[in-house]
């Protein structure tokens, strides 16, 4: 059945696979990994640090066509080849749409991408293309606002985004104002994948989560969610929670 999201589902070629001792495959989010079903506006990829998150959402952005460090489909700029090889064994099936817009944001390497805006825009070509980030250079703002720079002016309907810890540089206010950006470019066709650590964010309406672990990669509700539980449970009393975890 031909489906109109841009991307439907992500397939692990494991008959292709070397060996599931060796990194990423030793990792239990792959080596546990077939098919991984995507919502047709928000999916949430989430778990501890180590699960594999970014290294799934990485094989993903490349083999749909994106940069390794982030950016649209025409960047292509290598500052230290450090991505894992797991884009050449997945297959990903997508719809019959495509999709008018695309971006791969990575947290730990947006610096590298706006350096790279910066040395475009110094050479010869046509217009400068921080002016579709809002105009102002993404050095000169402070983390955060570039972040929100990027939603707010390079994003745009019927679009497809695979955002890797976008909270990472924003305040719990500023994620809310993310979380209200996504939901209008998701009433305009946009779709996301979004690896996050933000209870925030993760309490999008009629999102999938899965959660990464031992037993491998598992949709749960956004109330099974650690994300939600701890954030709740210290919350409601963060004076006790507080001597537990000082207690000698």
């Amino acid at each position: 059945m031909l489906s109109d999201q841009f991307l439907v589902e992500m397939r692990l070629d494991r008959a292709r696979i070397p060996s599931f001792n060796e990194y990423p495959f030793s990792l239990h989010a792959v080596r546990n990994l077939d098919t991984l079903p995507l919502h047709r506006s928000v999916t949430f990829i989430i778990g501890e640090n180590g699960s594999g998150k970014s290294t799934l959402l990485e094989a993903m952005a490349v083999a749909w066509g994106f940069n390794a460090e982030g950016g649209t489909q025409n960047f292509n700029f290598d500052t230290r080849a450090s991505h894992s090889p797991l884009y050449d064994y997945v297959q990903l099936s997508r719809g019959y749409k495509k999709p008018r817009n695309g971006y791969f944001l990575r947290a730990e390497s947006f610096y590298n991408v706006a350096t790279k805006i910066e040395e475009l825009d110094d050479g010869p070509g046509g217009p400068p293309i921080i002016a579709s980030y809002g105009g102002v250079s993404l050095h000169a703002q402070s983390h955060g606002e570039s972040f929100l720079a990027l939603l707010m002016h390079r994003f745009s309907g019927n679009g497809f985004y695979i955002l890797d810890e976008p909270e990472a540089a924003l305040s719990p206010t500023r994620q809310m104002s993310a979380l209200v950006r996504i939901h209008q470019l998701v009433q305009d066709g946009a779709q996301f994948v979004i690896s996050t650590h933000s209870p925030i964010l993760l309490a999008y309406p009629q999102a999938w989560i899965y959660r990464l672990d031992e037993d491998g990669v598992t949709r749960i509700a956004y109330e099974e969610t650690d994300h939600y539980q701890v954030t709740r449970d210290f919350l409601n009393n963060y004076q006790m929670m507080l001597e537990v975890l000082f207690a000698d």
